[in-house]
């Protein structure tokens, strides 16, 4: 069975861009439903003992749905999670250097990331990537994930409505625009680059826990 991990801040720690009330309607009913009906279908399906991240490989690879939906919605939330901070600051100097080497500079990124997020149509995740050894910018759709890909997620961002309608209305751009300039947590990207580069573990669910 899995647990709904608590967040890594006080609710209104991501004020304003993030409000209080938007944590608590996202992270206490919409990931905690996730992980209800995960733990339920774990359950029915024999899995308990197994991390949430082979049960999303097991899920994908015999085509069970459900059990793929919300366990990987659960998966990434928790990410989601860890991929914001209130404690702003830029990327590192080697993240910064991959960030030129791809993308030209930050703001090119910034560019690249928030077209990607908005113009994604209906419900998904953007997320930044090492695949190769270099960064990416991709998209998913539903409860598409990276937690079992060939790419390391360095992080994602929620662009299901109920991330950001409370705050933003239908104004999923601006949403995106300010969590990337203001609370997106370059700390967490550079463990998961230097993990993707075999210097530590990279992030798996039960840390959250």
């Amino acid at each position: 069975m899995i647990k709904l991990p608590p967040l890594p801040y006080a609710y209104e720690a991501l004020e304003p861009v993030v409000s209080s009330e938007t944590l608590h309607v996202h992270h206490d009913k919409h990931h905690a439903k996730y992980v209800d009906v995960a733990n339920q279908l774990i359950s029915e399906k024999g899995l308990e003992g197994k991390s949430l991240e082979e049960i999303i490989a097991h899920a994908e690879a015999a085509g069970e749905r459900k059990l793929f939906n919300n366990a990987a919605q659960a998966w990434n939330h928790a990410f989601f999670w860890e991929s914001m901070t209130p404690d702003y600051r830029a990327p590192d100097a080697e993240l910064a250097r991959l960030i030129e080497e791809a993308f030209g500079d930050l703001a090119n990124l910034r560019e690249k990331f928030v077209e990607t997020g908005a113009n994604h149509f209906a419900s998904g995740w953007a997320w930044l990537v090492v695949e190769n050894g270099k960064l990416a910018v991709t998209d998913t759709h539903d409860a598409g994930t990276h937690a079992t890909s060939d790419s390391v997620p360095l992080l994602v961002c929620d662009v299901w409505e109920h991330a950001y309608y409370i705050d933003y209305r239908q104004d999923r751009k601006t949403f995106l625009e300010r969590w990337f300039d203001e609370v997106a947590n370059w700390s967490f990207a550079a463990e998961q680059l230097a993990a993707a580069r075999g210097q530590g573990a990279v992030w798996r669910f039960d840390d959250a826990a």
